[in-house]
Protein backbone atom coordinates (compact mmCIF):
# COMPACT_ATOMS: atom_id res chain seq x y z
CA UNK A 1 0.00 0.00 0.00
CA UNK A 2 1.24 3.28 -1.15
CA UNK A 3 1.58 5.52 1.47
CA UNK A 4 0.12 9.54 1.42
CA UNK A 5 3.07 12.02 0.95
CA UNK A 6 3.93 14.11 4.01
CA UNK A 7 3.49 17.73 3.49
CA UNK A 8 7.72 18.70 2.88
CA UNK A 9 7.24 15.27 0.29
CA UNK A 10 3.98 17.29 -1.36
CA UNK A 11 5.50 20.27 -1.91
CA UNK A 12 9.21 18.91 -3.47
CA UNK A 13 6.74 16.70 -5.84
CA UNK A 14 4.39 19.45 -6.98
CA UNK A 15 7.52 21.70 -7.52
CA UNK A 16 9.72 18.90 -9.24
CA UNK A 17 6.75 18.21 -11.22
CA UNK A 18 6.14 21.99 -12.39
CA UNK A 19 10.12 22.01 -13.06
CA UNK A 20 9.64 19.12 -15.46
CA UNK A 21 6.62 20.30 -17.21
CA UNK A 22 7.81 23.87 -17.41
CA UNK A 23 11.12 22.69 -19.20
CA UNK A 24 10.27 19.60 -20.73
CA UNK A 25 12.93 18.00 -19.12
CA UNK A 26 11.59 14.19 -19.33
CA UNK A 27 9.59 12.56 -22.41
CA UNK A 28 8.18 9.50 -23.07
CA UNK A 29 10.89 6.59 -23.55
CA UNK A 30 13.66 9.20 -22.04
CA UNK A 31 16.56 7.02 -20.51
CA UNK A 32 17.63 9.62 -17.41
CA UNK A 33 20.51 8.09 -15.38
CA UNK A 34 20.38 10.25 -11.59
CA UNK A 35 24.11 11.07 -10.54
CA UNK A 36 23.94 9.92 -7.05
CA UNK A 37 26.85 11.69 -4.71
CA UNK A 38 25.69 10.33 -1.48
CA UNK A 39 24.63 13.65 -0.30
CA UNK A 40 20.90 15.13 1.04
CA UNK A 41 20.22 16.44 -2.34
CA UNK A 42 20.84 13.62 -4.95
CA UNK A 43 19.28 11.26 -2.61
CA UNK A 44 16.41 13.67 -2.52
CA UNK A 45 16.16 14.90 -6.62
CA UNK A 46 16.49 10.35 -6.87
CA UNK A 47 13.16 9.74 -4.60
CA UNK A 48 11.19 12.52 -6.21
CA UNK A 49 12.10 10.97 -9.51
CA UNK A 50 11.35 7.37 -8.49
CA UNK A 51 8.05 8.09 -7.22
CA UNK A 52 6.86 10.58 -10.03
CA UNK A 53 8.26 7.66 -12.08
CA UNK A 54 5.76 5.46 -10.33
CA UNK A 55 2.94 7.79 -10.99
CA UNK A 56 3.25 8.16 -14.81
CA UNK A 57 3.14 4.25 -15.30
CA UNK A 58 6.79 4.33 -15.72
CA UNK A 59 7.20 5.90 -19.34
CA UNK A 60 10.95 6.73 -18.89
CA UNK A 61 13.67 4.67 -17.38
CA UNK A 62 15.51 5.65 -14.30
CA UNK A 63 19.00 4.42 -13.45
CA UNK A 64 21.14 6.34 -9.90
CA UNK A 65 24.82 6.31 -11.10
CA UNK A 66 27.40 6.49 -8.07
CA UNK A 67 31.00 7.48 -8.47
CA UNK A 68 33.46 5.97 -6.29
CA UNK A 69 36.52 8.75 -6.98
CA UNK A 70 38.54 5.92 -4.29
CA UNK A 71 38.56 8.67 -1.65
CA UNK A 72 39.98 7.15 1.76
CA UNK A 73 36.90 5.74 3.88
CA UNK A 74 34.47 5.85 0.79
CA UNK A 75 31.90 3.12 2.54
CA UNK A 76 28.67 2.36 -0.22
CA UNK A 77 27.66 -0.19 1.77
CA UNK A 78 24.38 1.52 3.27
CA UNK A 79 23.74 3.14 -0.56
CA UNK A 80 23.70 -0.20 -1.71
CA UNK A 81 21.31 -1.50 0.93
CA UNK A 82 18.97 1.59 1.09
CA UNK A 83 18.98 1.09 -3.18
CA UNK A 84 18.01 -2.49 -3.05
CA UNK A 85 15.08 -1.90 -0.76
CA UNK A 86 13.71 0.59 -3.00
CA UNK A 87 14.01 -1.70 -6.35
CA UNK A 88 15.80 1.01 -8.02
CA UNK A 89 18.58 0.03 -10.65
CA UNK A 90 21.86 1.35 -10.53
CA UNK A 91 25.75 1.44 -11.10
CA UNK A 92 28.64 2.08 -8.68
CA UNK A 93 31.40 2.63 -11.08
CA UNK A 94 34.97 2.80 -9.02
CA UNK A 95 37.36 5.31 -11.01
CA UNK A 96 40.44 6.53 -9.00
CA UNK A 97 40.32 10.09 -9.28
CA UNK A 98 41.54 10.99 -5.77
CA UNK A 99 44.88 10.32 -6.46
CA UNK A 100 45.11 12.41 -9.71
CA UNK A 101 43.43 15.47 -8.13
CA UNK A 102 45.72 15.44 -5.21
CA UNK A 103 48.54 14.78 -7.03
CA UNK A 104 47.88 17.75 -9.47
CA UNK A 105 46.50 20.33 -6.92
CA UNK A 106 48.64 21.97 -4.47
CA UNK A 107 47.62 21.41 -0.55
CA UNK A 108 45.45 23.51 0.10
CA UNK A 109 44.30 24.46 -2.95
CA UNK A 110 40.44 23.92 -3.58
CA UNK A 111 39.99 20.85 -5.75
CA UNK A 112 36.61 21.24 -6.96
CA UNK A 113 37.41 22.44 -10.27
CA UNK A 114 39.68 19.42 -11.38
CA UNK A 115 37.46 17.35 -9.68
CA UNK A 116 34.16 17.93 -10.67
CA UNK A 117 35.71 17.95 -14.55
CA UNK A 118 37.03 14.65 -14.41
CA UNK A 119 33.84 13.29 -12.86
CA UNK A 120 31.69 15.14 -15.58
CA UNK A 121 34.04 13.26 -18.28
CA UNK A 122 33.25 10.00 -16.53
CA UNK A 123 29.79 10.64 -16.36
CA UNK A 124 28.97 11.70 -19.81
CA UNK A 125 31.21 8.52 -20.99
CA UNK A 126 29.03 6.12 -19.15
CA UNK A 127 25.85 7.66 -19.96
CA UNK A 128 26.59 7.29 -23.68
CA UNK A 129 27.97 3.97 -23.31
CA UNK A 130 25.02 2.56 -21.72
CA UNK A 131 22.20 4.59 -23.90
CA UNK A 132 21.15 7.08 -21.61
CA UNK A 133 20.33 10.29 -22.67
CA UNK A 134 19.20 12.41 -19.85
CA UNK A 135 21.51 13.27 -16.68
CA UNK A 136 19.52 14.73 -13.95
CA UNK A 137 21.44 16.89 -11.30
CA UNK A 138 20.56 17.62 -7.72
CA UNK A 139 21.06 20.99 -7.89
CA UNK A 140 18.09 23.71 -6.07
CA UNK A 141 17.04 27.11 -6.25
CA UNK A 142 19.51 28.32 -3.49
CA UNK A 143 22.57 26.57 -5.61
CA UNK A 144 21.15 28.78 -8.63
CA UNK A 145 20.55 31.58 -6.70
CA UNK A 146 23.97 31.48 -5.10
CA UNK A 147 26.08 31.09 -8.62
CA UNK A 148 24.52 33.46 -10.08
CA UNK A 149 25.82 36.21 -7.23
CA UNK A 150 29.41 34.46 -7.71
CA UNK A 151 29.56 34.90 -11.58
CA UNK A 152 28.59 38.82 -11.11
CA UNK A 153 31.01 39.54 -8.18
CA UNK A 154 33.73 36.88 -8.93
CA UNK A 155 34.12 36.53 -13.10
CA UNK A 156 32.19 39.51 -13.97
CA UNK A 157 29.44 37.85 -15.84
CA UNK A 158 25.67 36.90 -15.51
CA UNK A 159 25.22 33.28 -15.54
CA UNK A 160 23.73 30.35 -13.58
CA UNK A 161 23.27 26.68 -13.55
CA UNK A 162 20.36 26.37 -16.37
CA UNK A 163 17.68 24.30 -15.71
CA UNK A 164 18.28 21.84 -19.27
CA UNK A 165 20.95 22.31 -21.19
CA UNK A 166 23.04 20.39 -23.84
CA UNK A 167 26.17 18.52 -22.69
CA UNK A 168 29.63 19.55 -23.19
CA UNK A 169 30.06 16.39 -25.62
CA UNK A 170 26.48 17.17 -27.71
CA UNK A 171 24.94 13.92 -26.55
CA UNK A 172 23.19 14.49 -23.92
CA UNK A 173 20.86 16.59 -22.21
CA UNK A 174 21.70 17.69 -18.31
CA UNK A 175 18.37 18.19 -16.36
CA UNK A 176 18.23 20.21 -12.80
CA UNK A 177 14.15 19.26 -11.96
CA UNK A 178 14.90 20.48 -8.30
CA UNK A 179 15.71 24.02 -9.37
CA UNK A 180 12.39 25.81 -8.13
CA UNK A 181 13.54 23.55 -5.07
CA UNK A 182 14.26 25.46 -1.61
CA UNK A 183 17.32 23.98 0.29
CA UNK A 184 15.74 23.89 3.28
CA UNK A 185 12.87 21.71 2.38
CA UNK A 186 15.18 19.21 1.39
CA UNK A 187 17.26 19.21 4.39
CA UNK A 188 13.73 18.74 6.12
CA UNK A 189 12.90 15.54 3.60
CA UNK A 190 16.44 14.62 4.41
CA UNK A 191 15.69 14.28 7.95
CA UNK A 192 12.32 12.51 7.30
CA UNK A 193 13.86 9.74 5.17
CA UNK A 194 16.82 8.88 7.06
CA UNK A 195 18.88 9.08 3.89
CA UNK A 196 22.39 7.37 4.49
CA UNK A 197 24.37 10.13 3.83
CA UNK A 198 28.04 9.76 2.40
CA UNK A 199 29.96 12.62 3.23
CA UNK A 200 32.39 14.06 0.92
CA UNK A 201 35.49 13.71 2.46
CA UNK A 202 37.70 15.24 -0.50
CA UNK A 203 37.70 18.93 0.01
CA UNK A 204 36.31 19.14 3.64
CA UNK A 205 33.34 20.72 1.93
CA UNK A 206 35.45 23.09 1.23
CA UNK A 207 32.96 23.81 -1.92
CA UNK A 208 33.47 26.48 -1.59
CA UNK A 209 34.50 28.88 1.03
CA UNK A 210 32.85 31.22 -1.14
CA UNK A 211 29.73 29.72 -1.88
CA UNK A 212 29.22 29.67 1.33
CA UNK A 213 29.70 33.44 2.03
CA UNK A 214 27.22 34.37 -0.34
CA UNK A 215 24.77 31.84 1.23
CA UNK A 216 24.98 33.60 3.96
CA UNK A 217 25.00 37.09 2.80
CA UNK A 218 21.70 36.48 1.11
CA UNK A 219 20.26 34.92 4.44
CA UNK A 220 21.13 37.64 5.81
CA UNK A 221 19.25 40.06 3.03
CA UNK A 222 16.68 37.61 3.28
CA UNK A 223 16.09 38.69 7.13
CA UNK A 224 14.73 41.81 5.99
CA UNK A 225 13.01 40.98 2.87
CA UNK A 226 12.10 37.33 2.86
CA UNK A 227 11.57 37.87 -0.73
CA UNK A 228 14.65 38.35 -1.78
CA UNK A 229 15.60 34.49 -2.68
CA UNK A 230 12.39 34.28 -4.68
CA UNK A 231 12.70 37.35 -6.78
CA UNK A 232 16.48 36.38 -7.81
CA UNK A 233 15.01 33.05 -9.32
CA UNK A 234 12.74 35.06 -10.61
CA UNK A 235 15.26 37.36 -12.16
CA UNK A 236 16.69 34.38 -13.97
CA UNK A 237 13.55 33.96 -16.09
CA UNK A 238 13.15 37.62 -16.64
CA UNK A 239 15.87 38.97 -18.63
CA UNK A 240 15.36 42.29 -20.05
CA UNK A 241 18.26 43.05 -22.64
CA UNK A 242 17.50 46.46 -22.83
CA UNK A 243 17.88 47.49 -19.48
CA UNK A 244 21.44 46.01 -19.32
CA UNK A 245 25.12 46.89 -21.50
CA UNK A 246 25.40 43.79 -23.67
CA UNK A 247 25.27 44.88 -26.93
CA UNK A 248 25.41 41.59 -28.64
CA UNK A 249 22.09 40.92 -26.87
CA UNK A 250 20.48 44.52 -27.79
CA UNK A 251 21.41 47.29 -30.68
CA UNK A 252 22.24 49.90 -28.94
CA UNK A 253 24.07 51.60 -31.43
CA UNK A 254 21.30 51.50 -34.25
CA UNK A 255 18.96 52.82 -31.43
CA UNK A 256 18.47 55.96 -33.96
CA UNK A 257 16.86 53.70 -36.17
CA UNK A 258 14.34 52.85 -34.73
CA UNK A 259 13.12 56.94 -33.43
CA UNK A 260 9.54 57.48 -34.13
CA UNK A 261 10.55 61.41 -35.06
CA UNK A 262 11.43 60.14 -38.48
CA UNK A 263 14.43 62.59 -37.69
CA UNK A 264 17.32 62.05 -35.86
CA UNK A 265 17.43 63.82 -32.78
CA UNK A 266 21.07 64.57 -33.09
CA UNK A 267 22.44 66.80 -36.24
CA UNK A 268 25.59 64.92 -36.33
CA UNK A 269 26.37 61.62 -35.70
CA UNK A 270 28.58 60.97 -32.96
CA UNK A 271 31.68 58.02 -34.01
CA UNK A 272 33.97 57.19 -31.15
CA UNK A 273 37.00 54.75 -31.14
CA UNK A 274 35.78 51.63 -29.63
CA UNK A 275 39.35 51.52 -27.54
CA UNK A 276 38.18 54.65 -25.91
CA UNK A 277 34.99 54.94 -25.77
CA UNK A 278 35.16 54.87 -21.77
CA UNK A 279 36.92 58.18 -21.81
CA UNK A 280 34.66 59.90 -24.17
CA UNK A 281 32.09 62.83 -22.54
CA UNK A 282 29.03 63.15 -24.40
CA UNK A 283 29.72 66.38 -26.62
CA UNK A 284 26.41 68.50 -27.37
CA UNK A 285 26.27 69.41 -30.98
CA UNK A 286 23.51 72.06 -31.05
CA UNK A 287 24.22 75.81 -29.93
CA UNK A 288 22.34 75.44 -26.29
CA UNK A 289 23.11 79.41 -25.53
CA UNK A 290 19.45 80.82 -25.36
Amino acid sequence: MISSPTPVEKKLLHYTGKAIADFNMIQTGDRVMVCLSGGKDSFTLLTLLHLLRARCNEKFDLLAFTLDQAQPGWNDSKLREWLESRNIPYEILTRDTYSIVKEKIPEGKTYCSLCSRLRRGIIYRYAEENGYNKIALGHHRDDLIRTLLMSIFYNGDIRSMPPKLLSDNKKHIVIRPMCYVQEKDIMTYAKEKEFPIIPCNLCGSQENLVRKRIGRLIDELAKENPKIPSNMLHALQSIKPSQLMDRSLWPFKNLEQELLTGKNALKEQLIFPEDNCQEQAFLETEDTDC
